[in-house]
């Protein structure tokens, strides 16, 4: 283990208690006139942030994984088309009316996913290029949007459409431990698989062309990107809605504490990405709000925006 994933386990050990104690209402665990305090802790604290660190593992590593593999440092996740996708099953099952029948909305959301995922597999994986890859995750995004907005504009109930705008701001409100039985196995498991194309990434530093000649399969890699990207990506979408720019923010954070390789890179922003997604989770719960709680998704647009402009800003000076 290196001293950085140390020093982010100890965030994080410090972070989980007191995630636990902090919302509208503070929590003393040692107060004796707080008897249901156990049942919030292990029914409605615990969950949300066991999730929050779920989530954000997986998208941390997914965007340290994806700028790699993009030789980008302002890529994002949702720039695969893979999150607009799952984000359009979930608005069907609104649209439909299943997203009440319990399970229906995640196996909507991963339905969406898998099918982003064929699809980019199939518009790109004969070639294996890295440019025609990115176009066709745009492409995606672009059609899962459009598809998105045609179904919010053709909601069959002003509560169907309330309930889809609301999903898709993000959030970690009213979820339980079933929600973290459908992402945790997911995610973890889309981690490993960006893990396994960690070597191949730091080739591809070097180039396509010197990548191919250190026999890396450019087919592989690239199926290997799909899979991790659309299980991480995907099974947070599920759960949750929408939320950006920690794949775009976290990797920026924690590479200047590497050697800059991706395959080093990968673990560290999973971490970040648990504590800062946990961190701001709490910040949702903390801030008052007179229609009730911050969505998590715009709160992480609000920090993310100014700091995607920050970076361009300073890769606009690098090139003067």
């Amino acid at each position: 283990m290196t001293r950085l994933n140390a020093w982010l386990l100890l965030a994080l050990a410090i972070a989980v208690p007191l995630s636990l104690l902090a919302g509208r209402v503070w929590i003393d665990p040692f107060d004796p006139q707080l008897p249901n305090a156990a049942v919030i802790f292990a029914e409605l604290r615990l969950p949300r942030a066991v999730l929050a660190l779920v989530l954000g593992a997986g998208l941390g590593a997914a965007g340290a994984a994806m700028q790699g593999y993009l030789r980008n440092p302002l890529a994002d996740p949702g720039l695969f088309g893979i999150a607009p996708g799952a984000a359009l099953g979930a608005v069907l099952s609104f649209w439909t009316g299943w997203a009440a029948s319990g399970w229906a909305l995640p196996l909507f959301a991963l339905a969406g996913a898998g099918g982003a995922m064929a699809l980019l597999g199939a518009i790109a994986g004969r070639s294996g290029g890295v440019l025609l890859f990115t176009l066709a995750g745009m492409m995606i995004a672009s059609l899962a949007g459009a598809l998105m907005s045609l179904a919010i504009s053709l909601s069959p109930t002003p509560f169907a459409m309330s309930e889809i705008v609301t999903w898709l701001m993000g959030a970690l409100v009213d979820r339980g431990w079933a929600d973290v039985w459908i992402a945790a196995p997911l995610t973890l498991a889309g981690i490993a698989v960006l893990l396994r194309a960690g070597r191949s990434l730091d080739a591809l530093t070097l180039g396509e062309v010197a990548a191919r000649s250190l026999g890396i399969d450019p087919q592989r890699l690239q199926r290997l990107m799909i899979a991790g990207i659309g299980l991480t990506v995907g099974a947070g979408v599920a759960v949750a809605g929408i939320i950006g720019f920690v794949g775009l923010m976290v990797p920026h954070f924690v590479r200047p504490l590497t050697d800059r390789r991706p395959s080093s890179l990968i673990v560290p922003s999973a971490l970040a990405g648990a504590l800062l997604l946990l961190v701001a989770d709490c910040l949702c719960r903390i801030v008052p709000l007179a229609g009730g709680e911050l969505r998590l998704g715009i709160a992480l647009s609000l920090l993310g925006a100014p700091f995607f402009l920050h970076l361009l800003l300073r890769l606009r000076r690098e090139l003067a």
